[in-house]
């Protein structure tokens, strides 16, 4: 890819990763971002969760001692996320590029509905929240795999839902719940990024860069955390989601022509449309 694009993909995963320490939405900003380069949706879905999964790796280490005593969340956790990420990822890859093409908008949108309802949606968890369970049930199990489908096939918004979840399984204490969230999330990406990485539909210069920036961005925002307002920022996400929705909804669809180059790469190129005959 061109070095320009490199260096823009780059300070969006920075960017993005920033956003995700400070107030979550992250990917609303990164993936439309790659889609603006030029990258077809859903290979540039495919390196996204690929390169913002060191963020999520760093975001599990600073949560570790609000972990403790939650194994049997923790073990509970990660069987229907492994398992939902991989389904996900399989099922993205199903879809095909341009059928994604045109769902994707609409995902866009329901992820920055659901980022601003956020707010509102733990509010009435905290209020009708049922007694704490001693471990993880069988419903919990099953609505955590449901969110890790969803998770390993786009992913936006899958931290709200998981602490949607947590909510109801009657969790209360919020480093508690950001831990397992993290948890989650970091198996959902991993198994995601491992299917997409074997089918060959991640754009790796790109990916790497980005990488780059995201523990970059990462850092900088677990800095700025305290200084900055979560309520701005918050309100740029929604701005910034509406405007992506917008973006790809309109952009013109021509046909993606994706070919493997080498068992782990992957090149894509539109169609030239034909002219008058």
């Amino acid at each position: 890819m061109p070095v320009e694009s490199l260096a823009l993909a780059t300070l969006a995963a920075a960017l993005g990763s920033a956003i995700n320490a400070i107030a979550g939405g992250g990917t609303l900003v990164t993936f439309p971002a790659i889609v603006a380069l030029g990258v077809p949706p859903l290979v540039a879905n495919a390196t996204n969760t690929v390169s913002l999964w060191p963020g999520a790796l760093g975001s599990v280490w600073g949560y570790r001692e609000a972990l403790t005593g939650s194994r049997p969340w923790v073990i509970r956790f990660t069987l229907p996320s492994v398992v939902g990420g991989v389904v996900g990822g399989w099922l993205l890859l199903r879809t095909g590029e341009d059928r994604f093409a045109r769902i994707v908008p609409y995902l866009v949108l329901a992820a920055t509905l659901l980022f601003m309802a956020r707010g509102v949606l733990l509010r009435w968890l905290r209020g009708h929240a049922p007694a704490a369970t001693d471990g993880p049930t069988t419903v919990f199990v099953l609505a955590q795999f449901a969110v890790a489908v969803y998770g390993g096939y786009f992913g936006a918004g899958i931290g709200i839902l998981m602490l949607a979840v947590l909510g109801l399984m009657g969790l209360s204490h919020i480093h508690q719940m950001n831990g397992l969230k993290n948890w989650g999330g970091l198996c959902i990406n991993f198994v995601a990024a491992i299917v997409f990485a074997l089918s060959g539909v991640v754009l790796w210069p790109l990916a790497l860069a980005m990488a780059v920036g995201s523990v970059a961005g990462g850092y900088a925002g677990a800095r700025m955390a305290q200084r900055v307002s979560q309520a701005a920022v918050r309100r740029a996400v929604v701005v910034i989601g509406l405007a992506a929705f917008l973006f790809l909804l309109t952009r013109p669809l021509e046909p993606a022509v994706c070919r493997r180059r080498g068992p782990t790469a992957v090149e894509c190129r539109r169609a030239a449309t034909p002219g008058p005959a």
